[in-house]
């Protein structure tokens, strides 16, 4: 058995991404590649935005703080802090609105 913190991995990642160029920073915290399911801690300084991809699998992002805006097509939707979003089976965008810190679940196919 394992037991993270996601306040204490969300404070720290987000340090890292206010200090990195890209204004992210990412930890996975659970799965990998010889898994089904992975989820991942993702860091975003305001005003960044993760371009315009594929969804790999089912996918869910969970607002652990701040607020950011998923993108599909016509379609958008704003979380907040303890926000579930269910990532649609589609090209999509994210947007951190504010400082946030958001953890990715993706189950491939």
């Amino acid at each position: 058995m394992k037991k993270i913190s996601l306040t204490a991995l969300a404070r720290h990642e987000l340090v890292h991404a206010k200090e990195a160029p890209s204004g992210r920073s990412a930890k996975t915290v659970f799965g990998g590649h010889e898994h089904v399911m992975r989820q991942t801690l993702v860091a975003m300084r305001a005003g960044v935005s993760m371009s315009e991809h594929e969804n790999p699998g089912e996918a869910t992002l969970w607002v652990i703080q701040g607020r950011v805006s998923l993108i599909s097509g016509e379609n958008n939707w704003e979380g907040s802090g303890g926000d579930l979003i269910i990532v649609p089976d589609a090209r999509h965008s994210l947007e951190a609105l504010e400082d946030s810190v958001v953890v990715l679940t993706v189950a491939k196919r």
